[in-house]
Protein backbone atom coordinates (compact mmCIF):
# COMPACT_ATOMS: atom_id res chain seq x y z
CA UNK A 1 0.00 0.00 0.00
CA UNK A 2 1.38 3.28 -0.95
CA UNK A 3 1.83 5.16 2.14
CA UNK A 4 2.06 9.39 1.54
CA UNK A 5 3.58 11.96 2.84
CA UNK A 6 1.32 14.50 4.96
CA UNK A 7 3.78 17.78 4.21
CA UNK A 8 7.55 18.44 3.67
CA UNK A 9 9.36 19.37 6.80
CA UNK A 10 12.42 20.34 5.44
CA UNK A 11 14.61 21.16 2.25
CA UNK A 12 18.19 20.87 1.94
CA UNK A 13 19.94 21.32 -1.44
CA UNK A 14 23.78 21.54 -1.60
CA UNK A 15 25.41 23.83 -4.28
CA UNK A 16 21.98 26.03 -5.53
CA UNK A 17 24.53 27.43 -7.74
CA UNK A 18 27.77 28.38 -8.71
CA UNK A 19 28.74 25.74 -6.22
CA UNK A 20 28.57 28.53 -3.52
CA UNK A 21 25.02 28.18 -1.61
CA UNK A 22 24.21 25.28 0.58
CA UNK A 23 20.20 25.51 1.28
CA UNK A 24 18.71 24.33 4.85
CA UNK A 25 14.84 25.37 4.51
CA UNK A 26 12.55 24.10 7.85
CA UNK A 27 8.63 24.31 6.74
CA UNK A 28 5.60 24.67 8.67
CA UNK A 29 3.21 22.51 8.13
CA UNK A 30 0.46 24.83 6.08
CA UNK A 31 2.04 27.76 5.03
CA UNK A 32 5.63 28.63 3.82
CA UNK A 33 6.46 31.87 1.71
CA UNK A 34 10.16 32.57 0.38
CA UNK A 35 11.46 35.85 -0.41
CA UNK A 36 14.35 37.95 -1.67
CA UNK A 37 15.96 39.95 -4.62
CA UNK A 38 15.47 38.86 -7.92
CA UNK A 39 18.24 35.94 -8.58
CA UNK A 40 18.91 35.04 -5.59
CA UNK A 41 17.34 31.63 -6.32
CA UNK A 42 13.61 31.67 -4.93
CA UNK A 43 12.86 29.73 -8.32
CA UNK A 44 15.49 27.86 -8.83
CA UNK A 45 14.89 25.94 -4.93
CA UNK A 46 11.29 25.59 -5.97
CA UNK A 47 12.34 24.15 -9.38
CA UNK A 48 15.12 21.52 -8.05
CA UNK A 49 12.54 20.03 -5.49
CA UNK A 50 9.65 19.73 -8.09
CA UNK A 51 11.84 18.58 -10.98
CA UNK A 52 12.99 15.48 -8.53
CA UNK A 53 9.42 14.80 -8.13
CA UNK A 54 8.56 14.64 -11.40
CA UNK A 55 10.84 12.48 -12.32
CA UNK A 56 8.64 9.87 -10.77
CA UNK A 57 9.01 6.43 -8.75
CA UNK A 58 8.98 6.11 -4.73
CA UNK A 59 10.60 8.97 -2.86
CA UNK A 60 12.99 10.04 -2.15
CA UNK A 61 14.90 7.62 -5.29
CA UNK A 62 14.28 9.99 -8.10
CA UNK A 63 15.26 13.68 -6.39
CA UNK A 64 18.03 15.09 -8.07
CA UNK A 65 21.06 14.73 -6.93
CA UNK A 66 22.31 17.05 -3.75
CA UNK A 67 18.98 17.88 -3.19
CA UNK A 68 16.98 15.81 0.45
CA UNK A 69 13.52 16.22 1.51
CA UNK A 70 12.45 15.25 4.82
CA UNK A 71 9.19 14.18 5.18
CA UNK A 72 6.04 13.50 8.08
CA UNK A 73 6.01 10.72 8.51
CA UNK A 74 9.56 10.00 7.99
CA UNK A 75 9.04 6.25 6.52
CA UNK A 76 6.42 8.18 3.64
CA UNK A 77 7.47 7.44 0.29
CA UNK A 78 5.25 9.24 -1.79
CA UNK A 79 3.96 13.43 -2.20
CA UNK A 80 1.05 14.07 -3.60
CA UNK A 81 2.16 18.02 -4.93
CA UNK A 82 1.01 20.22 -7.54
CA UNK A 83 3.20 23.21 -9.03
CA UNK A 84 1.86 26.47 -10.29
CA UNK A 85 3.84 28.72 -11.64
CA UNK A 86 3.82 32.74 -13.20
CA UNK A 87 2.62 34.00 -16.11
CA UNK A 88 6.32 33.88 -17.59
CA UNK A 89 7.06 30.28 -16.93
CA UNK A 90 9.40 28.77 -19.47
CA UNK A 91 7.29 26.98 -22.50
CA UNK A 92 10.61 24.37 -22.95
CA UNK A 93 10.24 23.37 -19.38
CA UNK A 94 6.66 23.10 -19.45
CA UNK A 95 7.00 20.66 -22.73
CA UNK A 96 9.85 18.71 -21.13
CA UNK A 97 6.73 18.11 -18.51
CA UNK A 98 4.85 16.75 -20.41
CA UNK A 99 4.65 17.19 -23.83
CA UNK A 100 3.04 14.52 -25.32
CA UNK A 101 0.07 15.31 -23.09
CA UNK A 102 0.80 19.21 -24.04
CA UNK A 103 0.62 18.45 -27.80
CA UNK A 104 -2.79 16.75 -27.20
CA UNK A 105 -4.49 19.94 -25.76
CA UNK A 106 -3.30 22.27 -28.20
CA UNK A 107 -4.95 20.31 -31.04
CA UNK A 108 -8.29 20.24 -28.99
CA UNK A 109 -7.69 24.19 -27.86
CA UNK A 110 -7.26 24.97 -31.61
CA UNK A 111 -11.18 24.63 -31.91
CA UNK A 112 -12.12 27.26 -29.37
CA UNK A 113 -9.47 29.57 -29.81
CA UNK A 114 -6.90 28.69 -27.39
CA UNK A 115 -3.54 27.71 -27.11
CA UNK A 116 -1.41 29.75 -24.17
CA UNK A 117 0.55 28.23 -21.36
CA UNK A 118 -2.55 29.31 -19.11
CA UNK A 119 -5.36 27.16 -20.86
CA UNK A 120 -3.17 24.18 -21.32
CA UNK A 121 -3.64 24.18 -17.75
CA UNK A 122 -6.82 24.95 -17.66
CA UNK A 123 -7.12 22.12 -20.51
CA UNK A 124 -5.71 19.57 -18.04
CA UNK A 125 -8.12 21.11 -14.96
CA UNK A 126 -11.10 20.43 -16.70
CA UNK A 127 -10.71 16.75 -17.41
CA UNK A 128 -9.76 16.82 -13.50
CA UNK A 129 -12.53 18.42 -12.42
CA UNK A 130 -14.45 15.89 -14.33
CA UNK A 131 -13.28 13.29 -12.40
CA UNK A 132 -13.37 14.75 -8.86
CA UNK A 133 -17.59 15.48 -9.82
CA UNK A 134 -17.73 11.89 -10.56
CA UNK A 135 -16.18 10.55 -7.68
CA UNK A 136 -17.81 13.01 -5.28
CA UNK A 137 -21.14 11.86 -6.99
CA UNK A 138 -20.53 8.05 -6.21
CA UNK A 139 -19.74 8.63 -2.90
CA UNK A 140 -23.15 10.59 -2.37
CA UNK A 141 -24.84 7.72 -3.41
CA UNK A 142 -23.09 5.22 -1.29
CA UNK A 143 -24.10 7.49 1.87
CA UNK A 144 -27.68 7.64 0.65
CA UNK A 145 -28.05 4.05 -0.09
CA UNK A 146 -27.07 3.79 3.55
CA UNK A 147 -29.67 6.22 4.73
CA UNK A 148 -26.78 8.62 5.68
CA UNK A 149 -27.96 11.71 4.18
CA UNK A 150 -26.30 14.36 5.76
CA UNK A 151 -23.26 12.86 5.47
CA UNK A 152 -24.36 13.00 1.53
CA UNK A 153 -25.28 16.78 1.38
CA UNK A 154 -21.42 17.69 3.28
CA UNK A 155 -20.00 16.07 0.36
CA UNK A 156 -21.44 17.99 -2.21
CA UNK A 157 -20.28 21.58 -0.20
CA UNK A 158 -16.81 21.85 -1.16
CA UNK A 159 -17.65 22.24 -4.72
CA UNK A 160 -20.47 24.77 -4.11
CA UNK A 161 -18.10 26.57 -1.91
CA UNK A 162 -15.24 26.57 -5.18
CA UNK A 163 -18.33 27.56 -7.54
CA UNK A 164 -19.73 30.48 -4.71
CA UNK A 165 -16.02 31.61 -4.55
CA UNK A 166 -15.46 32.12 -7.84
CA UNK A 167 -18.79 34.37 -8.70
CA UNK A 168 -17.88 35.92 -5.46
CA UNK A 169 -14.28 36.72 -7.41
CA UNK A 170 -15.42 37.55 -10.55
CA UNK A 171 -18.72 39.58 -9.51
CA UNK A 172 -17.65 43.14 -11.17
CA UNK A 173 -17.36 41.72 -14.21
CA UNK A 174 -20.50 39.54 -14.17
CA UNK A 175 -19.59 36.82 -14.55
CA UNK A 176 -21.21 33.77 -13.39
CA UNK A 177 -20.40 29.68 -13.41
CA UNK A 178 -22.76 27.93 -14.90
CA UNK A 179 -23.95 25.50 -12.15
CA UNK A 180 -25.38 22.37 -14.35
CA UNK A 181 -22.71 22.35 -16.15
CA UNK A 182 -20.23 19.57 -15.74
CA UNK A 183 -17.61 21.36 -17.49
CA UNK A 184 -16.30 24.61 -16.10
CA UNK A 185 -18.38 27.83 -18.28
CA UNK A 186 -19.61 30.52 -17.60
CA UNK A 187 -22.63 33.47 -18.48
CA UNK A 188 -21.78 37.24 -18.71
CA UNK A 189 -24.89 38.86 -19.79
CA UNK A 190 -26.27 36.00 -21.21
CA UNK A 191 -23.60 35.02 -23.40
CA UNK A 192 -21.60 31.89 -22.56
CA UNK A 193 -18.12 31.98 -21.57
CA UNK A 194 -15.25 29.34 -22.03
CA UNK A 195 -12.70 29.21 -19.83
CA UNK A 196 -10.36 30.16 -22.15
CA UNK A 197 -12.11 33.58 -22.95
CA UNK A 198 -11.65 34.92 -19.35
CA UNK A 199 -8.48 37.63 -18.67
CA UNK A 200 -5.03 36.22 -17.89
CA UNK A 201 -5.81 37.39 -14.51
CA UNK A 202 -8.73 35.69 -14.06
CA UNK A 203 -7.37 32.22 -15.99
CA UNK A 204 -4.49 32.30 -13.17
CA UNK A 205 -7.17 32.54 -9.88
CA UNK A 206 -9.32 29.77 -11.48
CA UNK A 207 -6.06 27.34 -11.95
CA UNK A 208 -4.94 27.68 -8.42
CA UNK A 209 -8.52 27.31 -7.34
CA UNK A 210 -8.92 24.73 -9.35
CA UNK A 211 -5.85 22.86 -8.83
CA UNK A 212 -6.58 22.83 -4.75
CA UNK A 213 -10.73 21.72 -5.06
CA UNK A 214 -9.78 18.56 -7.05
CA UNK A 215 -7.45 17.08 -4.71
CA UNK A 216 -10.57 16.60 -2.65
CA UNK A 217 -9.14 17.38 0.79
CA UNK A 218 -6.01 14.94 0.17
CA UNK A 219 -3.28 16.56 2.25
CA UNK A 220 -0.83 17.45 -0.27
CA UNK A 221 2.01 20.24 -1.00
CA UNK A 222 1.54 22.91 -3.53
CA UNK A 223 4.63 24.57 -5.03
CA UNK A 224 3.93 28.18 -6.29
CA UNK A 225 6.03 30.14 -7.76
CA UNK A 226 5.03 34.11 -7.97
CA UNK A 227 1.66 32.84 -8.72
CA UNK A 228 0.24 36.40 -8.38
CA UNK A 229 1.95 37.61 -11.37
CA UNK A 230 -0.94 39.49 -12.95
CA UNK A 231 -3.91 39.25 -10.24
CA UNK A 232 -5.87 42.18 -8.81
CA UNK A 233 -4.34 43.20 -5.79
CA UNK A 234 -7.35 42.57 -3.41
CA UNK A 235 -7.37 38.87 -5.27
CA UNK A 236 -3.36 38.63 -4.36
CA UNK A 237 -4.62 39.39 -0.35
CA UNK A 238 -6.86 36.67 -0.07
CA UNK A 239 -5.28 34.13 -2.01
CA UNK A 240 -3.57 32.08 0.67
CA UNK A 241 -7.09 32.25 2.83
CA UNK A 242 -9.00 30.58 -0.26
CA UNK A 243 -6.53 27.66 -0.58
CA UNK A 244 -6.43 27.22 2.91
CA UNK A 245 -10.40 27.04 2.69
CA UNK A 246 -10.86 24.71 -0.62
CA UNK A 247 -8.71 22.54 1.21
CA UNK A 248 -7.00 23.33 4.86
CA UNK A 249 -4.91 19.54 4.49
CA UNK A 250 -3.17 21.73 1.71
CA UNK A 251 0.81 22.51 2.44
CA UNK A 252 1.77 25.44 0.68
CA UNK A 253 5.63 26.36 -0.57
CA UNK A 254 5.17 29.46 -2.54
CA UNK A 255 7.52 32.41 -3.77
CA UNK A 256 6.55 36.06 -4.39
CA UNK A 257 7.31 39.23 -4.56
CA UNK A 258 4.23 40.97 -3.55
CA UNK A 259 3.84 42.44 -0.02
CA UNK A 260 -0.02 42.38 -0.66
CA UNK A 261 0.45 38.31 -0.46
CA UNK A 262 1.25 38.38 2.70
CA UNK A 263 -0.54 41.87 4.26
CA UNK A 264 -3.91 39.41 5.57
CA UNK A 265 -1.64 37.69 8.75
CA UNK A 266 1.11 35.91 6.59
CA UNK A 267 4.16 37.86 7.86
CA UNK A 268 5.04 35.30 10.54
CA UNK A 269 5.51 32.92 7.59
CA UNK A 270 8.08 34.53 5.36
CA UNK A 271 11.58 33.11 5.12
CA UNK A 272 14.08 35.02 3.51
CA UNK A 273 16.41 32.86 0.85
CA UNK A 274 19.16 34.96 3.24
CA UNK A 275 18.09 33.16 6.19
CA UNK A 276 18.50 29.60 5.03
CA UNK A 277 21.89 30.03 2.87
CA UNK A 278 25.24 28.94 4.32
Amino acid sequence: MQKFADYISRIEIDSLWSGKKHIVWELNPRVNILSGINGVGKSTILNKVVRGLAAGGEFPSHMLKGVRLNVVPEDAKWIRYDMIRSLDSNLQQTLSEGEGFIRQALSALAGVGGGSLLDIQLYNLQRKYLDYQVNIGNRIIAELQEGNAEAAQQLSQKKKRFQDMVDELFADTGKHIIRTENEIRFTQIGEVLLPYQLSSGEKQLLIILLTVLVEDDQPYVLFMDEPEVSLHIEWQKRLIDLVLELNPNVQVIMTTHSPAVIMDGWTDAVTEVTDITT
